[in-house]
């Protein structure tokens, strides 16, 4: 059984805002920072990164604060009596960095929406959502060495799989991110466990695919959407990939 008292996204503070509840409150509060903040751990203010996450049970001291111009938050206050909650492995009081920071921040919109405007399946849908949440936290407490360089990578991947047709090169993508590109390679690999071209190369041929399975390009159009310019190199690549031309694929 879970029950919202309050949830809210990109509520935005100014640069004197304190959060100051030394006895807590009954219920279970859910931080997400989007800038930096000074929050009491361990009995010292210490500061905290942006796309940062603390979860604060019932009756524990909450002291937080802005520390530049604007502090801005999503958050959740809430009870539950669902293990997923109350025997949970992420740490009371004490922030960690959020490996999808993007991807949890829509959590938050859909967990806001169904709390103010659902009526079907009200309940279901919102334990759903924050059982979902639950497991992106617990996934990001347990990744280690989350830098700020970490997201520059994420919104490149995100941006190359949401646009492999783009002409790409890894020259282009480490200007992008102000940084060599034989360095680029190296921490791109080492995040992601796939360089950044082989990255772009698995998008386009996961997009050839789709186009290929509906049927309604030629395949020199897919070449030519997928961000190939030689319909042979696409042809070849293709088959490299998946072991069979982009005709055989679209026929059996």
């Amino acid at each position: 059984m879970t029950n919202i008292f309050f949830v809210g996204y990109d509520a935005v503070h100014t640069d004197n805002f304190v959060f100051d509840i030394p006895e807590g409150h009954d219920c279970w509060l859910l931080i997400h920072t989007h800038t930096p903040a000074l929050f009491w751990v361990n009995n010292e203010l210490k500061e905290y990164p942006a796309h940062s996450a603390v979860l604060y049970q019932p009756h524990q001291k909450i002291y937080y604060r802005a520390c530049i111009d604007q502090y801005i938050n999503d958050w959740i206050r809430f009870e539950s009596s669902e293990p997923y909650v109350t025997d949970t492995l992420l740490p009371h009081g004490i922030p960690f960095s959020l490996d999808d920071p993007e991807y949890c921040h829509k959590l938050f919109q859909l967990i806001t929406a169904e709390n103010y405007f659902s009526k079907n399946y009200k309940e279901s849908s919102i334990d759903y959502l924050l059982r979902i949440l639950f497991n992106k936290l617990l996934e990001s407490y347990y990744h280690d060495n989350i830098s700020s360089q970490y997201y520059n990578l994420l919104n490149l991947r995100i941006e190359i799989h949401n646009n492999p047709g783009k002409h790409w090169t890894v020259k282009d993508m480490a200007n992008s991110l102000h940084l060599s590109p034989g360095y680029l390679q190296t921490i791109y690999k080492n995040t992601f466990g796939i360089s950044c071209m082989d990255d772009v190369i698995a998008s386009r041929i996961r997009l050839a695919k789709e186009y290929l399975f509906h049927g309604t390009h030629t395949i020199a159009q897919i070449s030519f959407l997928c961000g190939y310019n030689n319909i042979e190199h696409f042809c070849r690549q293709f088959k490299q990939i998946t072991g069979c031309t982009p005709g055989q694929f679209m026929h059996q």
